[in-house]
């Protein structure tokens, strides 16, 4: 009797939600579903990770943006959520300048050369895609240096979509295909976008020829985010890297990737791999943007927010890279390479870019997920000097660790002590904890710059590139908010993408004159 009251109980309580939800419907109402997090608690706020204060660094107490990078990293095994495809080369760093005034890593102490491992790759497509796809390419550094390994992780493109890591799990679902077609849909990627309006830049960028380069030895590289370089007194600055390509940059125009990719789905491989074997070695010069403390509050942007470039700020080269080596086993090195932005070394930090502080856990997190928690003791990921620590057991484990101390302080043989030149920089912090977007946006004129920045033949083809996709998407009100962006960004740049979608001008100006910076 007790079960069925039970039952009873359920049904009256699904058939007073099914009259409600019709009623709703008859009524033109669309009822709405709280976000929760997995142990069905509402989501207060899924837009902005929770800081200390204003410019302060991501609070690991915030469980929402936590869980949602965990579970987006555990989405794929074994494969790459992102960054699947790719290839790598071995080869060698050396500094030209240096930097003992801005750092006390040893890295940029001159003359130093240092044994470097890069991976290129694409973000979206799954292991095998074509390197035609029209995609940021990734562009990863592992130095290993004499203190340790440094990994530069950044794309080939200086700036990316979102500013806060809270919003990644959500971008790279709506890029990738379609949980029902299996399909990559514009529809899907631009209702993302246009309540995205910091991502007008990057995606001016990405459907530029910048978004289909030649070839990885011809194409730029960025940290995209600033980092910190340290010093020995402790004073710090940020920094922004960026390798610039000996070879040139050439991008591939429309015309050029279906003809490309008709005769080769890896061509960028082949190439890279044929020029390292006739010794062809091609080169990249590393540069740095430096700002201190005290200047970055003087532009109309946030510096550290990774959807902008830093104009103005000059250019200093501290060193040249060269790939001169194939890897000897693709799977050995290349697909088990585990780049992570937390990979520093003392004299270079973490800035506090929301970006990049979500990064942090998650290429750690994600490295962990598919290769296990000793993916650092494989060939390709171990550094050159020793690794001392009390981290134990676990699948896979080749340490060798020996000895009856395996905790940290002791008196007993054996005990592994602190250094205190490792320690971490001191940041002042202002303000309480929060969640809220950063004061100055400034979401549409870098777009507009850059796009002024093009020659006549390359605004043309962006608006081929671009206009073949928005042409697809049907939510009238997510086309004409993506087309008021664009309009915002320069007002001719938005003329011409409307004519070519055939949208009226008159329909977008208002938009896009109600559109704050």
């Amino acid at each position: 009797m007790g079960s069925f009251n039970i039952s009873f109980g359920r049904a009256s309580v699904c058939a007073l939600t099914v009259t409600a939800g019709v009623l709703a419907l008859a009524q033109g109402v669309q009822a709405q579903q709280v976000l929760t997090k997995d142990n069905g608690a509402p989501v207060g706020d899924n837009q902005n990770s929770q800081t200390a204060g204003p410019n302060g660094p991501t609070l690991l107490q915030d469980v929402h943006l936590v869980q949602k990078l965990q579970r987006f990293d555990r989405e794929r095994i074994p494969e790459r959520v992102v960054h699947a495809t790719g290839t790598g080369a071995h080869g060698s760093f050396t500094t030209t300048d240096d930097l003992s005034d801005l750092t006390k890593a040893k890295l940029f102490v001159k003359g130093t050369v240092t044994p470097v491992f890069v991976r290129f790759s694409t973000v979206i497509p799954s292991r095998s895609g074509a390197e035609t796809t029209r995609d940021p390419r990734g562009f990863a550094t592992k130095f290993y240096t004499q203190e340790g390994n440094w990994d530069l992780v950044g794309n080939n493109l200086p700036i990316f979509f979102i500013r806060d890591a809270i919003k990644f799990p959500d971008m790279i679902h709506a890029l990738k295909p379609d949980p029902v077609t299996n399909v990559q849909e514009p529809e899907r990627v631009f209702d993302f976008f246009s309540h995205i309006p910091e991502s007008t830049q990057m995606l001016t960028r990405v459907y530029s020829n910048y978004g289909t380069p030649a070839s990885y030895r011809e194409m730029n590289g960025s940290s995209v985010h600033a980092l910190k370089l340290v010093n020995a007194k402790g004073e710090y600055v940020y920094a922004k890297f960026a390798w610039k390509s000996q070879q040139g940059e050439r991008n591939l125009r429309p015309m050029e990737v279906a003809a490309v990719q008709a005769k080769s789905t890896s061509h960028a491989t082949t190439d890279l791999y044929e020029s390292i074997t006739k010794g062809a070695y091609p080169k990249w010069d590393l540069v740095v943007q430096i700002l201190r403390p005290k200047e970055m509050n003087k532009f109309d942007f946030d510096p550290l927010d990774a959807t902008k470039v830093w104009p103005g700020v000059p250019e200093r080269k501290i060193g040249t890279m060269v790939l001169n080596k194939v890897p000897d086993n693709f799977f050995e090195a290349t697909e088990q390479v585990a780049m992570a932005p937390g990979n520093l070394v003392p004299g270079i930090e973490a800035s506090e870019d929301r970006m990049l502080q979500g990064r942090l856990f998650s290429y750690i997190d994600t490295q962990h997920h598919r290769l296990g928690a000793n993916f650092q003791s494989l060939p390709i990921n171990r550094p050159l000097v020793p690794v001392n620590n009390n981290h134990q057991d676990g699948a896979a484990n080749i340490s060798g660790r020996k000895g009856h101390v395996n905790y940290q302080p002791s008196r007993l043989e054996g005990a592994l002590v602190e250094d205190p030149n490792a320690r971490s920089s001191q940041l002042p912090l202002t303000g309480t904890t929060q969640q809220q977007r950063i004061a100055k946006t400034l979401n549409f004129k870098q777009a507009g710059d850059f796009y002024r920045s093009l020659s006549s033949q390359d605004r043309d083809d962006l608006i081929v590139n671009l206009s073949g996709d928005l042409k697809r998407v049907k939510n009238q009100d997510t086309l004409f908010t993506m087309l008021s962006y664009f309009w915002k960004a320069d007002a001719d740049y938005g003329k011409r993408l409307a004519q070519a979608v055939g949208v009226s001008g008159d329909k977008i100006a208002p938009l896009a004159a109600a559109l704050k910076e």
